[in-house]
């Protein structure tokens, strides 16, 4: 007789229990233990939204430009999607006076407020190079520079959200192998609550069930050399304080 696969966050709780040597066969968590184990899963999930390699698939989003400065991005912003925490790209989308087919141009992701700093004339509107985003809360905002008018479109790549539990009968909506990674590492994550020692062969599957997501969603981008060594040749913007890259 085949076992059905744990499709609820209570599913998941009930194992990890067990795992851990709280709960033995056929006993039910109570009311106290069950609500813990779930607020310890959630924060867990967040936990593993932060790692790129826990996100099982990016996701994108667009808006027209409209030449401010600035744009807002999360729920009810100028992007409305969920919040992320970074860029993990960034380009825009030319569209071509008189009709034709519309051209793509990557930008150049500023990872540091400092570097945004930098830039001396932020209201330069000219051809758009470079994006940083300030993950501020609970909205982000996104900079474009120089600034793009109606002509461009703004594309941001970013990491799908993972799922958030409202209650333990939610039905688990995430590809099949993170339920075992749910179950090992919320057991290890139980342990210190009850005071009891780590088993080690838990927590070497749960690093295992880690392991396998990782290989599962790792996504290695083609090395991109800096400007700077590549033998080309290039001017500099007073403005931006910036090299701008130039032909070959």
């Amino acid at each position: 007789m085949s076992i059905p696969m744990p499709t609820t966050p209570l599913d998941i709780i009930k194992l990890s229990l067990k795992m851990a040597n709280v709960l033995g066969v056929g006993q039910d968590p109570s009311a106290e233990d069950t609500n813990d184990a779930f607020q310890i899963m959630n924060m867990m999930m967040k936990q593993w939204q932060r790692r790129r390699y826990m996100v099982y698939q990016l996701v994108e989003a667009q808006k027209l430009a409209t030449g401010a400065q600035s744009y807002t991005v999360g729920t009810g912003g100028d992007f409305n999607i969920a919040r992320p925490s970074k860029l993990e790209f960034a380009y825009f989308r030319q569209f071509p006076a008189g009709g034709g087919f519309p051209v793509d141009y990557p930008l150049k992701v500023l990872r540091a407020r400092e570097d945004y700093d930098r830039i001396q004339l932020k209201t330069l509107n000219a051809f758009p190079q470079f994006a940083f985003y300030d993950a501020g809360y609970p909205l982000g905002n996104l900079f474009i520079w120089p600034l793009p008018s109606n002509l461009y479109e703004i594309h941001i790549t970013v990491m799908q959200q993972l799922q958030s539990f409202v209650n333990v009968s939610d039905q688990i909506v995430l590809p099949d192998e993170y339920k075992a990674a749910l179950m090992y590492n919320l057991a290890l994550e139980l342990y210190p609550m009850y005071g009891l020692p780590v088993n080690p062969v838990v927590q070497g599957k749960a690093k295992a069930t880690m392991d396998a997501i990782e290989e599962a969603n790792a996504q290695i981008p083609r090395l991109v050399m800096p400007d700077i060594f590549q033998a080309r040749r290039g001017t500099y913007s007073i403005y931006g304080d910036v090299p701008i890259s130039g032909g070959f």
